[in-house]
């Protein structure tokens, strides 16, 4: 086995960044018993959870987390079938903490829509349903999971969901090699 050496003049990254993003595993991912092959697959990357519950999201819970540019942008028809598909049933919510996490997860959770998203993502390999079916059938897109798109969304629905203090700072051993956290 080869031994790495570290450099003495070698430092971290700076131009990576420490984030944290919010994820939803919503009502069919429930009901389709695959939460822990979900929550799995974040956890094999090294991402450290500092938040997670089960609830039953209220309407007004769900508009703050679907916000009116959702209508702006898709229609207000879109809005009202997201917020009416995140309060059909339970949910669970999670904050992930990681090295450039918003990105890497938006890439391990796929293409919104389930029968674009490439084999390997959380959508592709568990959801099929597309938009146009959905929509032909007045049917919202079920796609198992939602996953903020950048830093300023993942701050805005973090707080949504989780209070300050039900985020955990916790170090877990591996995070000495990944994030470099000391005790």
């Amino acid at each position: 086995m080869a031994k790495i050496t570290k450099s003495k003049n070698s430092k971290p990254n700076k131009a990576a960044k420490l984030e944290r993003t919010l994820v939803l595993l919503k009502p069919d991912a429930i009901h389709r018993g695959i939460v822990g092959e979900i929550l799995q697959r974040f956890e094999r990357i090294g991402a450290k959870m500092v938040g997670m519950k089960l609830l039953v999201s209220k309407k007004d819970t769900a508009e703050k987390h679907y916000r009116s540019d959702i209508a702006e942008r898709y229609g207000q028809k879109v809005r009202d079938q997201l917020i009416k598909m995140l309060i059909s049933g339970p949910i669970v919510a999670m904050v992930w903490e990681g090295i450039d996490i918003i990105a890497t997860v938006r890439k391990m959770v796929g293409s919104t829509y389930p029968n674009l998203a490439a084999p390997g993502t959380v959508r592709g390999d568990y959801a099929h349903i597309s938009k146009e079916y959905a929509n032909a059938n007045g049917l919202e897109v079920f796609n198992l999971i939602h996953a903020s798109g950048n830093a300023e969304e993942a701050e805005i629905e973090v707080n949504v969901w989780f209070k300050p203090e039900e985020l955990v700072q916790h170090r877990p051993i591996y995070t000495r090699l990944t994030l470099r956290e000391e005790d």
